[in-house]
């Protein structure tokens, strides 16, 4: 099931105002540009902000998330349609032939499992056109980003809600695992609603093994322009060898916004227990 960040009717709402403007989205319609991708499949869209962002420079945006609240949010900002919201994950979409799908925020770092991970890059490998490209982010280990994250609460007032007061901390670390919870207290009635996630930190290797594992060949691993020498950001095309005749065999092992909090758009995949934010990252 999606985090409550994601799914639950109260915090869905307040999501984009602890999120920041996020900026760092350009970064993705640049990459869209550069693969000159008509049709883009988001993973993860959350509450829209990427898929939005791309359907307004001219694309055939089909964003999927399995948290219905955050859809419901995403819904509300689209009043002229342009794009096609689905409720699920990628392991249920249907042919697409999708130039790009992308996954931002925590998106790749919500499938704690193998198996999981690699059930989600089949499933995004079916959707796209036979040599459309996949990108998404994560987080360097070796940064120990989780570090960052426990700061004093923040609050923001929210149109329609009131004040809100956020607090973030961490709640384990047992590597290549990070938990989390956000703890909410609308100030408007006292009441609190928390929400529990965990990442799954992997390295380079991990995932470029993964990918070769899915039936891509990564097209290079760029830095990410807003958190230089915090995150990769990988650029993978599928190969033209479909992952069903390639090994299904994955690698065991470890694998505020600018503070490098988790952060991300909505819930992802095999509807995982977590997904993270760009508010905590």
């Amino acid at each position: 099931m999606p985090d409550a960040i994601f799914a639950h009717p109260r915090l869905a709402p307040v999501y984009d105002a602890f999120d920041g403007d996020r900026d760092d989205l350009e970064a993705y319609l640049a990459i869209a540009d550069e693969l000159d991708a008509r049709v883009v499949l988001d993973i993860g869209c959350g509450t829209g902000n990427l898929a939005l962002l791309l359907a307004r420079h001219g694309r055939t945006v089909v964003g999927v998330d399995p948290a219905g609240a955050s859809l419901a949010v995403a819904r509300s900002k689209d009043r002229e349609g342009r794009v096609r919201w689905l409720r699920g994950d990628a392991t249920t979409l249907p042919p697409l032939h999708a130039d790009l799908a992308t996954m931002t925020g925590n998106v790749a770092q919500v499938f704690l499992t193998d198996a999981d991970w690699a059930r989600m890059l089949r499933g995004i490998h079916a959707a796209l056109h036979p040599h459309g490209h996949l990108v998404f982010e994560t987080r360097r280990p070796d940064r120990r980003a989780w570090e960052e994250w426990t700061a004093a609460p923040v609050t923001r007032d929210v149109p329609g809600v009131g004040p809100v007061e956020q607090r973030l901390d961490v709640t384990e670390v047992d590597l290549p695992f990070v938990s989390f919870r956000y703890t909410y207290r609308f100030l408007a009635d006292g009441a609190v609603v928390t929400s529990d996630s965990t990442l799954r930190f992997r390295d380079r290797d991990e995932v470029e093994a993964s990918l070769a594992a899915a039936g891509y060949r990564v097209r290079d691993v760029r830095d990410a322009p807003d958190r230089p020498g915090r995150e990769f950001v990988f650029v993978a095309r599928r190969a033209d060898q479909p992952p069903a005749a390639r090994t299904s065999r994955q690698p065991h092992g470890p694998t505020a916004r600018r503070t490098d909090q988790p952060r991300g758009e909505g819930a992802s995949g095999a509807q995982p227990s977590a997904r993270g934010s760009r508010a905590v990252g």
